[in-house]
């Protein structure tokens, strides 16, 4: 059987060594690749005949972070099946990953026993997040969510929720104070039943508020 193949795109060596020997120990793996950036993954990506299975990305790397190199594979080649490893759990860095088609989301404390699973099932189901993400969003989008009625401004907050902007950066947007903005976070919330705002990015996706 062959192996599932792996590329690896982590600007810190050692942890990137030690990355490499861990999926390596997993009979069912192997690391294909290792590229210290973006820059270099996509150049030798343009040169490889044979296409990674899995990619591991980190964030925060020199010359072309994990963000700019998110944007190249979803523009360029959206199946690719791509796993975030990465130290920064801010809510917003998630929701923008999440946005442009990563299919996993794992802090580096992650233990091997968990990777392993998130591989797999990244591999054969096409997504893995982690409990900090599933507990409350996931299920809302695998097993549907009823549709509510929502004003104009209402779509109009969530469209923009979808972008990076801050919510006092929305506020000035929509002509608001930073306090009405708050007003539609809340009630979004308690009327679409979610909690954060990576909870109204996937109610956007699935819904087709938004294109992603």
């Amino acid at each position: 059987m062959d192996k599932i193949k792996i590329i690896i795109v982590d600007d810190h060596v050692l942890f990137s060594e030690s990355l490499s020997y861990l999926v390596g120990s997993f009979k069912e793996f192997e690391v294909i690749g290792n590229y210290g950036n973006g820059r270099e993954f996509i150049s030798a990506l343009s040169e490889e005949t044979l296409m990674p299975n899995v990619i591991l990305l980190d964030i925060n790397m020199p010359i072309m972070n994990g963000v700019e190199t998110m944007k190249w594979i979803k523009e360029n080649h959206p199946n690719l099946k791509v796993i975030v490893l990465s130290v920064n759990d801010d809510e917003n860095t998630i929701m923008k990953m999440m946005a442009d088609g990563v299919k996993g989301y794992l802090l580096k404390d992650t233990s091997p026993n968990q990777f392993r699973e998130a591989l797999l099932e990244v591999y054969n189901k096409g997504f893995y997040y982690s409990e900090r993400i599933s507990s409350c969003l996931i299920n809302e989008l695998r097993n549907g969510h009823n549709r509510v009625f929502l004003k104009e401004r209402e779509v109009e907050f969530i469209k923009l929720a979808c972008t990076e902007k801050t919510y006092n950066e929305i506020a000035v947007e929509m002509h608001l104070s930073p306090k009405t903005v708050d007003g539609y976070r809340e009630n979004l919330f308690q009327k679409l039943e979610i909690k954060t705002r990576i909870g109204l990015v996937l109610y956007a996706m699935k819904n087709k508020i938004v294109c992603v």
